[in-house]
Formats: structure tokens, sequence, C-alpha cells
């Protein structure tokens, strides 16, 4: 699978996009529409003018879209992928998390980081009339400290974050985590996100 950046220039690059992908091509947006073919990943900057039209044009095409910003939000990640899209993360991800995306996406699953999965799925289950999280069957399988730690996560806390509101050590918010996951069954955090926020919502994430 061909890697390609768009550029404005078709010259710049960021040196982690070259860690995570030796290989990669760096194009200019004309450059990926007379090159890029389906089954190739391509990674769109949302700073391009017309990057919505470059994502639905490439996607229709059959190449596998992942856009980067500068200044992710969660109405930025539902354009992205409303424009077919696949992944959607910060401009300056690891090399280990633009892999992640690059493993998801060319399997068919959605990329967005924790943070904004939250936000995201949040906005799918008001759509779809689904019961907040509170009103959720799900959360009666949980102590009652596991229950604050989980209704935080689908608020998008960090780790971090959570172990600050509750007054307990991140260590702490792990293992409740780790516990969370085994009494329902989840492989992660992704999976507790979907759970709890949208039970209908087809989505996966590589990352706990």
């Amino acid at each position: 699978m061909v890697q390609v950046f768009i550029c404005p220039s078709g010259k710049e690059e960021v040196p982690r996009w070259r860690e995570a992908f030796g290989d990669a091509l760096t194009q200019d947006p004309d450059q990926a529409l007379q090159e890029v073919a389906s089954g190739d990943c391509v990674w769109v900057p949302s700073r391009l003018a017309n990057w919505h039209q470059l994502v639905a044009t490439l996607s229709q095409r059959g190449a596998i879209v992942c856009v980067l910003s500068l200044a992710p939000d969660a109405r930025e990640a539902l354009d992205a992928l409303g424009a077919g899209a696949r992944g959607y993360a910060h401009a300056l991800s690891s090399p280990e998390v633009l892999r992640q995306m690059s493993l998801v996406t060319s399997h068919n699953g959605v990329w967005v980081y924790p943070e904004l999965m939250a936000q995201f799925l949040r906005t799918t289950w008001q759509a779809l009339g689904e019961p907040e999280p509170e009103e959720s069957e799900i959360l009666q399988a949980l102590t009652q400290r596991e229950r604050a730690v989980a209704l935080l996560v689908a608020r998008g806390r960090s780790n971090k974050e959570i172990a600050q509101e509750l007054g307990i050590a991140e260590r702490t918010v792990k293992a409740h985590l780790g516990a969370i996951y085994r009494k329902l069954g989840l492989r992660g955090r992704t999976q507790l996100l979907v759970k709890l926020s949208v039970p209908k919502a087809e989505l996966y994430h590589s990352m706990n």
C-alpha cells in the first residue's frame, strides 16, 4: 500500500511522517488527483483550502483517506468523515499513532483519537436517540467509583483529568478501567465509549 502525504508545495513534510513510513510519497493536491490509485493511503491536511473536495474525490476513487489537523475538533472530524475520510487526527501525531491509523483504516475501520471519539460518539448517540450513559443499564454492573470513572471517559476525559477530578492517583484510574473492561467484556477505552455512548454505532478504534 502506497502512503501519500499531501502538501501544498508537494515538498514540505513533517519528520515524524517519514519516521512512520520511510517510503512515503509527498505530493501536492494536483499530483495526488492525477496519481493516487484505489487502495493508496492518502493523508490530507485540513489547512488546505479545498480539503473537503479533495477528500471526497480521492475516497470516491477508492483511496483510504485520513485527515490531519493542527487544531482538531469534533465538528471538523464530522466534516472529514462526512466527506469520505476514514481517519482524523492531529497533524503532529506520533509515528506510532500514524501507523495505527493506517492499520485500522486499511481494514475498513474508522480512526478518531480518543478525546474526539467521545464527542463524536455522543453526537451520534443524540441523533440515534439512545439513552444517556447515566441512564444506561450497563452501568449497573459497576461499583460507584467505577461508574464515575466510566462516565468521565464517556465525556472525553483523559486518565490524568479523571484522577484530578476524582482526587485519586492516575494508577488507580487505570486499575478501575481494567476492572470495568473485565466486567463489561471489553478490550479497551474505545469499546467502552461505544458501549456507553452509542451502542448501535459501528465504529472501531485501535487505541485503548
